[in-house]
């Protein structure tokens, strides 16, 4: 098994959260997916030092108030399972800086669910929208991007057929 170890956030303003549209990347598993801005752990890094270095990179910007807001566990159905650590963000400083992983864009919160996003991230997005405690949510996918099962605080969610 390979594990990896990631993070993941939104900023909020005025009823719009950051996304990045992944669409410059050819051999990108997110492709053309909207996202927030993220990724993967290096060494010896903490989830929030990981946090803060991944959207300074993508965004430009230095957090100055975050919340930690849940586990994602991603079973992917080829081998890897990625824990994602899933923050969102209400202040920043700095000047907004264009991202080589796609094109970032204030996506009104009324807007999100019409994008081309994964499944599973519809649950979570959910979950942020509704300021849900900290939470747990497992995601398992079936190597072709089609969500199996969902788990949330180890309680299976419905999903629709």
């Amino acid at each position: 098994m390979k594990a990896e170890l990631s993070t993941l956030c939104y900023l909020e303003r005025d009823r719009a959260w950051l996304m990045l549209h992944r669409v410059s990347k050819d051999n990108d598993i997110n492709k053309d997916k909207w996202i927030g801005v993220g990724g993967h752990f290096e060494q010896d890094e903490s989830p929030e030092e990981c946090l803060l270095r991944e959207v300074r990179e993508e965004t430009g910007f230095t957090l100055t108030s975050w919340r930690f807001r849940g586990i994602v566990t991603f079973v992917s159905g080829d081998g890897v399972t990625e824990y994602m650590h899933l923050f969102t963000a209400d202040a920043w400083t700095g000047e907004q800086a264009d991202c080589d992983e796609g094109v970032l864009e204030w996506v009104d919160l009324d807007r999100v669910g019409s994008l081309e996003l994964w499944e599973g991230d519809r649950i979570f997005l959910r979950l942020l929208r509704e300021n849900a405690p900290f939470f747990s949510l497992k995601l398992t996918y079936d190597g072709s991007g089609g969500l199996k099962e969902a788990l949330l605080d180890g309680k299976r969610l419905h999903l629709p057929q």
